[in-house]
Formats: structure tokens, sequence, C-alpha cells
């Protein structure tokens, strides 16, 4: 069962009356449960098609449907409920709340959905991370990885089925690249969850059931573990 499906997506962009295709023509498909990474070079549309896959853009033509749901052109109301509770992300950035603490970041998304555990399952979640003595620290005072590690708890709370990842360990060193993409696995391993990660590590693509390789806006190469 595939949890995702692409369709022709295309993506255009005009800049000082020039049109400037994105991506072009994409298609493939998810099952459900796996692990994607999406690969390529710098500008070759990984971080734009990544937004479209999670409703955060909407494309020129084509399709994505999520759980056999037609995503492509759902307006914010209708998406919303979705994102919180189907849809998990991971940024390179983090995009944590400054003014929050590590517990208060996490709980938020379970919050959002009234979650009445939703102190209870943050807790778990850092203290499964390594975070639990850190709960009550805000941003500014925890380091890169540890940053990192917050925004994937934030990510897990609601049990998402569908992870997107934009180069999650890109403002990291190589040990905490490495720290971050296991927990990242294991988590999803643990709740069964699918993760789109986009990356252009070819040590990161190489761990991946499936990956898509993308070169000026058109896959270049896709390939299964084991083909």
């Amino acid at each position: 069962m595939n949890i995702l499906e692409v369709r022709q997506l295309t993506k255009t962009y005009t800049i000082e009356n020039r049109q400037i295709t994105i991506l072009d023509n994409i298609t493939f498909a998810v099952p459900a449960g796996s692990f994607m990474v999406i690969e390529g070079a710098s500008g070759s549309g990984k971080s734009t098609l990544l937004t479209l896959l999670s409703g955060l853009d909407q494309p020129d033509s084509g399709t994505v449907l999520i759980q056999d749901t037609d995503i492509t052109f759902m307006n914010e109301d209708e998406l919303a409920p979705m994102r919180n509770k189907t849809l998990g992300f991971v940024f390179q950035s983090f995009h944590l709340v400054p003014s929050l603490t590590s517990l208060e970041n996490v709980m938020f998304p379970a919050e959002l959905k009234k979650d009445p555990q939703a102190e209870e399952k943050a807790e778990l979640l850092l203290k499964k991370v390594g975070l639990g003595k850190r709960r009550f620290n805000y941003p500014h005072q925890l380091s890169g990885g540890e940053k990192q590690r917050v925004a994937i708890c934030r990510a897990m709370i609601n049990d998402p089925a569908l992870i997107f990842a934009d180069e999650p360990t890109g403002n990291l060193d190589s040990e905490n690249s490495s720290a971050i993409l296991d927990l990242l696995l294991d988590l999803r391993r643990e709740r069964g969850s699918t993760l789109i990660l986009v990356t252009h590590s070819t040590a990161i693509a190489a761990m991946a059931d499936k990956k898509i390789t993308l070169k000026d806006g058109r896959i270049a190469g896709s390939k299964n573990r084991g083909d």
C-alpha cells in the first residue's frame, strides 16, 4: 500500500518576465512504512518538491495524494487537521519557538489537537532522546544537536503516519549528524511511520529503502534497496 502518490507534478516560477521550471513532470509513489530519500545537487528542486508533497505550497499542475486523499489544491483550513494528525516535519533550521521551553515546543502539536496526555507524551519523548533534564530549557540554551532532537520529538508527538525531513542534519557536525539520523530512523521504526528525507548526502541516501535523484527539476534516477 502506498501512503503517498505523486503524479505529473510541475512547478514553475516567473523571475523578471522569465519562466523557470523548478520541477518538471515528477511521478513516483512511496510505500507505507518505508524510508525514502530525495537526493540531488543544490538547486535540483529537492526542497521545492518537499513543500509540494507536504502541502506547504501548490504545484502548477499534477496531483499529490496522501492516504488516497488529494491534497494538491486544499486550502489552509482543509490542510491544517491533516498536517497536525497525519504529518510530521523536521527542518534544517529547527524552527523551534524561542519563547517556549523544550517541553512546551514538543507539546505544542499535541495541544493543538487537545490531547490530554500532551505533557506526559512530551516528557517521555524528551527522556527517550536524552533531554529529560533539559525539558525546561529554552532553545537559546540548547546546542544545535539538542535543538534538532527537540524538533524530532515535536514531529513525532502525534504519531504521524508520514514524516518530512528537509536536510535535518545540514546544520550539524558529523558526530551530531550521525546521532540525529540514527534517532530519526529509530523513532520511525518504533512508531511505524513513513519517512521522506531530503539530502545531498550519498551516505544517507544509501541507507534508504527507496531513493529518487533529481537533476534540473526532473527525476534522473530511481532505485529501491536491493535493486
